[in-house]
């Protein structure tokens, strides 16, 4: 089974990625910020990062960036109503990460992380 970490401050959103994920036959450990996050990942190892951006105590690029300095092979999806800041050239955003933006559709989120972890 496919270890997914979630970082989502809206809870609703979260509740709501974490179900359709589950029900997808992935595992989820899901958090409201993105330090709490990290630490989780300096724990254990997750096949995926699926985070939004805009998160207190921590961002999303932060998180992802510093996902991808303790597993270069972490998968890294973002979920967020600012897609132009991921997909800015400027940010530190791991290069290979995925952005889907909101609102998002539960069957392409789930293809996208299907192919995503297939890959």
């Amino acid at each position: 089974m496919h270890k997914i970490l979630l970082a989502e401050d809206d809870n609703d959103m979260r509740r709501f990625l974490v179900k359709a994920l589950e029900n997808a036959g992935f595992q989820v450990s899901s958090y409201d910020n993105g330090l709490s996050a990290y630490q989780r990942l300096r724990e254990e190892p997750f096949e995926m990062l699926l985070t939004d951006i805009v998160m207190p105590e921590m961002d999303g690029i932060e998180l992802a960036r510093r996902a991808s300095e303790l597993d270069p092979d972490i998968k890294i999806m973002f979920i967020t109503g600012f897609a132009a800041v991921a997909l800015n050239s400027d940010s530190e955003a791991p290069k290979n990460a995925k952005v889907l933006a909101k609102p998002v559709h539960l069957r392409e989120l789930v293809s996208e992380v299907n192919k995503m972890l297939a890959a």
